[in-house]
């Protein structure tokens, strides 16, 4: 098949309203947090980074950055398994697993690679894995990756999950699903999903990303919120760069988990290791959330502010009580031009569009973090009623 050019391709993408760009951002690190940022020139309030406590500006995580390269570099070198593994990553690794009750975890360079990993190393051909419709990208690639049969259950439909699972012909090898959802903020069914996996003896997945560290009475995520132990959901996935505000990932698991891991996830075995200054300043990172509770409460107490100011506004809103909040808007257009009349007020709201989300369920995505203020909140839902309101089609 002969090359074909680019350009109609992007033009049509374009006419789509889907085209994705990148704007260069440059925050305020000398007021601990990147709640303000520059984009592009302009100053706006950021409510679409993924930064929940507030870490990723805190001048300790850069103080602990920075002396640990002074003492070990700027990189680490080589993978894991040459010379790249560090006196940093195996101290982040057991603080990891003391604060998730787990006994081992493992450091991937991205949750991107970690779910890549698991997913491939627990399942292969002749095998079934199953996901949740909404789960994110990289477990779908997981789930592709592995050879296995690839089969997704309507979102947290739990029911509809063991029906799938009891109906296979093939061993159900790995059922997996996100905990906090990324586009909805809804929190998946874990205890009807773990009895599922339970009953047909599979692996169940969870990628909490979006949970750990702001859900949960201390931070312990998802599966905390629903009372499970890591006998329920043997394979729990994180992330060090949303709520913990640095960078990377991990599984975290059984130390056998752990093991089958260095010996079969290629994206863990064939990668460099995360740089040392960045396992140290995720390190910190664990102790101030550990320190500061506040910052997971405040939070959510500005999530629900928020809800609760939308709801009196008549700002549409989905189903959630996390940080996530989406504002439905039903076409890639109208997010689009939302997006842009946000900005011009001075706020940083990012659109959501196909294939990011199923198309028709275009949105604003709205995140709440502990560094934000109450009257930055209130006048954001304020904006947010005037721009709907101002929507081609609004209220006709």
């Amino acid at each position: 098949m002969q090359r074909q050019p680019l350009e109609p391709v992007l033009e049509q993408i374009e006419r789509q309203s889907l085209y994705r760009r990148r704007h260069t951002v440059e925050s305020f690190p000398q007021r601990g947090s990147h709640v303000e940022v520059i984009v592009e020139g302009r100053r706006l309030i950021d409510f679409s980074s993924n930064d929940y406590l507030g870490l990723a500006g805190h001048p300790a995580l850069a103080e602990a950055m920075a002396g640990c390269a002074s003492r070990c570099g700027a990189g680490s070198g080589a993978s894991h398994l040459i010379s790249g593994h560090g006196a940093e990553h195996a101290a982040l690794e057991e603080e990891l697993a003391a604060h998730l009750g787990r006994e081992r975890a493992l450091l991937f360079s991205t949750g991107y690679m970690a779910n890549l990993g698991v997913m491939s190393a627990l399942a292969g051909r002749g095998e079934s894995v199953l996901l949740d419709r909404l789960s994110h990208a990289s477990l779908i690639d997981g789930g592709l990756l592995s050879g296995a049969r690839f089969r997704r259950y309507p979102h947290c439909d739990a029911a509809a999950a063991r029906r799938m699972l009891a109906d296979s012909a093939q061993p159900a090898t790995v059922l997996a699903t996100d905990g906090v959802f990324s586009m909805d903020g809804d929190i998946a069914p874990l205890a009807q999903l773990a009895q599922a996996a339970r009953s047909r003896d599979a692996w169940l997945v969870v990628d909490d990303a979006h949970g750990i560290g702001v859900m949960g009475p201390t931070g312990g995520g998802a599966l905390e919120m629903a009372g499970l132990s890591a006998e329920d959901v043997p394979v729990l996935v994180g992330t060090l760069g949303k709520a913990f505000g640095a960078f990377g990932a991990f599984v975290a698991g059984s130390a056998a988990l752990a093991e089958f891991l260095v010996q079969k996830a290629r994206s863990y075995i064939y990668s460099t290791a995360l740089p040392q200054p960045v396992a140290a300043a995720a390190r910190e990172a664990l102790r101030i959330a550990h320190r500061d509770s506040w910052r997971r409460e405040r939070a959510l107490a500005l999530a629900m502010r928020f809800r609760e100011a939308a709801a009196q506004a008549g700002v549409p809103l989905g189903e959630s009580v996390t940080p996530i909040q989406p504002v439905p808007l039903g076409s890639a257009r109208a997010a689009m031009l939302a997006q842009q009349a946000l900005r011009g007020a001075g706020f940083w709201v990012v659109a959501i569009r196909s294939p990011t989300v199923p198309e028709g369920q275009e949105r604003l995505r709205v995140t709440l973090t502990a560094a934000h203020r109450e009257d930055q909140v209130d006048a954001l839902v304020e904006t947010l009623r005037g721009v709907i309101a101002g929507l081609p089609g609004a209220g006709g």
